[in-house]
């Protein structure tokens, strides 16, 4: 199966007359959900043998750009459910069954959401301010909040991760585990009402002693940086999905872009196109050439994942390298269609409007700009110097 057969353009085209809605009430994507359910999205990285798709990563990454052309609030969301089950399938080709369980809940039906973030941790994955204590049946009781938590209103299992503070000789340990909606103990709060990303509905938790029951904790790691499969996996699967989705929503400004352009009439030539003006000709070309660089990077990136090439310690600095390249390209694609579309771009309401709004959310995601630059020059010169 293709992209197109997953995503047909009727079912785009549904979802792409929702995203407006969605955004103006501030309301999650339920109907896009259903019909992406329905139509085996979320199991694009199940086993076709449990009635999946049996999809790689780079498969996945297209299925994500096209949808991000109709809604990239949804596919943002939807991301996250597919960050793990990529995880559980990167983990898997490489030998690793610690997360199967997450591909057959998958296939079960289960919706998956990543509830790592928290606000202040520049560690990313490497410490958590949240606290994980052990409990006696070997589960753990964790207590913290975590940020940015897509899918808030519809998902059936969290992963989440803490530090037990006293293992490890002292040093901390990273403990990495799912609960699921039923689990007591967790708090979603009503605080989602942000620039763009709205239908993404991205609500704080608040997790107040929950436990984790020990079969469901599946990584302890040290503090600190570690050559873990699990953290490849996790870096692999958010930043090259995450690059997917804003390849997407830079590849529909471009359309709107050139749709307007030939739509304009200039007063003062006659009537003509703007189409035909050198200024204008020359935006939507410098938007062209931008995008035809990034398709390629996600193509490569990707399948590189898949054939489990050995880039050593090149990976991490080309997993950021592609996230910040594509949000960075998107945003500055969407602004050059706005500048070739005139006025009405800025009125609330238009799909530009809304794509500029939803860009802007790119910066923040991990690894940010500064992160990334940091993990590219250190595997180039070297580690700062004490």
């Amino acid at each position: 199966m293709t992209p197109e057969d997953v995503l047909p353009d009727s079912l785009l085209e549904r979802i792409r007359g929702r995203a407006a809605g969605y955004d103006r009430n501030n309301t999650f994507f339920h109907e896009d959900l259903a019909e992406l359910a329905a139509a085996g999205y979320l199991k694009l990285f199940v086993p076709a043998s449990d009635g999946g798709m049996g999809f790689g990563l780079e498969t996945a990454a297209q299925c994500q750009r096209r949808l991000a052309t109709a809604a990239p609030a949804t596919a943002l969301a939807v991301n996250m459910h597919l960050v793990w089950t990529g995880v559980a399938h990167v983990l898997k080709s490489r030998g690793d069954s610690s997360l199967e369980f997450v591909l057959r809940e998958a296939a079960e039906g289960e919706i998956f959401a990543f509830g790592n973030s928290e606000a202040g941790n520049d560690a990313v994955l490497f410490d958590s301010r949240t606290e994980a204590v052990p409990l006696p049946d070997g589960g753990y009781a964790f207590t913290g909040t975590k940020i940015f938590t897509s899918l808030s209103p519809a998902w059936t299992r969290l992963g989440i991760f803490g530090k037990d503070a006293e293992a490890g000789d002292g040093d901390g340990e990273l403990v990495h585990g799912f609960i699921t909606r039923e689990t007591a103990g967790y708090r979603i709060l009503d605080d989602w009402d942000t620039l763009g990303m709205r239908a993404s509905q991205s609500a704080t938790t608040v997790l107040e002693g929950v436990r984790v029951p020990a079969e469901r904790i599946f990584r302890k790691l040290p503090v600190g940086p570690n050559p873990d499969p699990l953290i490849f996996a996790i870096f692999a699967c958010f930043e090259t999905l995450l690059a997917a989705v804003y390849t997407g929503l830079g590849e529909r400004a471009l359309a709107v872009g050139v749709e307007t352009a030939k739509r304009r009439t200039s007063f003062k030539n006659g009537g003509r196109s703007y189409a035909q003006d050198p200024d204008i000709r020359w935006k939507v070309a410098e938007a062209a050439m931008a995008m035809d660089s990034l398709y390629p990077h996600l193509t490569t990136v990707a399948a590189d994942v898949d054939a489990q090439a050995d880039h050593g310690a090149q990976w991490f600095p080309k997993l950021v390298g592609l996230k910040v390249n594509a949000t960075e390209t998107a945003r500055r694609v969407v602004d050059l269609a706005i500048r070739v579309s005139g006025g009405s771009s800025y009125f609330r309401g238009s799909e530009l409007e809304r794509l500029y709004r939803d860009v802007l959310a790119g910066m923040f995601h991990p690894s940010d700009d500064e992160s990334a630059h940091n993990t590219v020059a250190n595997a180039w010169l070297g580690p700062l110097e004490n």
